[in-house]
């Protein structure tokens, strides 16, 4: 899915996994929309107004039309 998505996108954040509770910015993105800064190297989608990053496949996302 990450190739079809490019700097500049929008996605929506459906759910982020907040590692069990202990991540609360991950838990605070939930619903929110970001773009997309850049996807590195590993797939790892970094966002522009969060300096975090979605993993595909344990994240949860849909892009912004």
């Amino acid at each position: 899915m990450t190739n079809a998505m490019k700097p500049g996108d929008k996605i929506k954040i459906i759910r982020m996994d907040d590692d069990g509770g202990k991540d609360w910015q991950a838990r605070e993105l939930n619903g929110r929309t970001c773009t997309i800064s850049f996807i590195d190297s590993a797939g790892q989608i970094h966002l522009e107004e969060t300096g975090l990053a979605l993993i595909p496949g344990v994240d949860e996302y849909e892009i912004v039309k």
